[in-house]
């Protein structure tokens, strides 16, 4: 059987899709050091819960598996506007169906704009396995109590990562709507031969992260997977109580820069293209014909 062809990216890289790779190799070095950075906050995520946060711009976000594998599915906003939100499929198409460090995480039209920078990937190296899988995943989304409806028969359970993301933002306000496509963080996944999305065993290991810098300030939400490692999973009947016994808590740290001021030398908080049209329509304008 030939090669199959590989096909040029749509969306050639370059510059404007990836910023300076100088700055944030820079700040990637930083982001995997013990020194450099102060420590703002701290805390675990339980199983199969939910929690918002805030990170500022110019700070850093460890995302962490500290008691070893387990699948965590992140939303992003922007604090100052949470109509503005991560952008899972353009993101796709700029970078990869799977992200690692030196990837940003773009947001909605009309915004447009990176709202983070990925810079410390523990598994950039995993690559593709025997299955064509890859981890850190853009392909799917959060699973969701409507499907599992659909799916299960009947069977009711409120802890999916549409659920648990939907009680951690309301103490700021937001509601179901506002939550979004995820980047699902640590899974991995992956088209099969018949181009159907399948999920893999999470191959995180105690200790290993996915970090984050916040091109502005940023409100995250993120899940622990009821799914847990997804070693196992299952619709309906016991598959929820199968897959209790490999769900485990998810590590967040936020961090700020020490010599921030030099570490950001050149650096300024992300802006949207600058588009100016009308989408072709012409505003009316009393007492002039059109």
């Amino acid at each position: 059987m030939a090669e199959l062809r590989n096909p040029s990216p749509a969306y050639p890289p370059n510059a404007k899709i990836y910023g300076d790779k100088e700055l944030y190799s820079r700040i990637g070095k930083i982001a995997s050091s013990e020194g450099g950075k102060e420590l703002v906050e701290k805390f675990e995520v339980p199983i199969r819960s939910g929690k918002a946060w805030i990170v500022k711009k110019g700070q850093l976000c460890t995302l962490s598996t500290p008691h070893g594998p387990q699948v965590g599915d992140l939303n992003i906003w922007s604090l100052s506007n949470p109509r503005e939100h991560f952008w899972a499929s353009r993101t796709k198409q700029l970078h990869a169906s799977h992200v690692s460090t030196g990837d940003r995480l773009w947001s909605n039209l009309p915004y447009m704009r990176p709202l983070a920078t990925i810079v410390g990937d523990s598994l950039a190296n995993y690559g593709v396995d025997s299955v064509g899988g890859r981890v850190h995943d853009l392909l799917g989304t959060r699973c969701d109590p409507y499907v599992n409806t659909l799916l299960s028969g009947g069977d009711e359970f409120d802890f999916h990562c549409h659920s648990n993301l939907v009680r951690a933002v309301m103490p700021f306000g937001l509601q179901e709507s506002d939550v979004h496509d995820v980047i699902n963080v640590f899974q991995v996944t992956g088209l099969n031969k018949d181009g159907k999305y399948f999920m893999e065993a999470c191959p995180a290991k105690p200790g290993d992260y996915f970090t984050i810098f916040a091109e502005t300030d940023l409100l995250l939400g993120l899940s622990t997977c009821p799914g847990g490692d997804l070693s196992v999973y299952g619709w309906g009947g016991d598959s929820a109580q199968r897959m209790l016994d490999t769900c485990r808590p998810l590590g967040v740290e936020v961090y700020e820069l020490s010599n921030k001021d030099k570490v950001l030398a050149g650096w300024k908080e992300s802006e949207t293209p600058g588009y100016k049209g009308m989408h072709g329509l012409v505003t009316p304008v009393f007492g002039q014909k059109s």
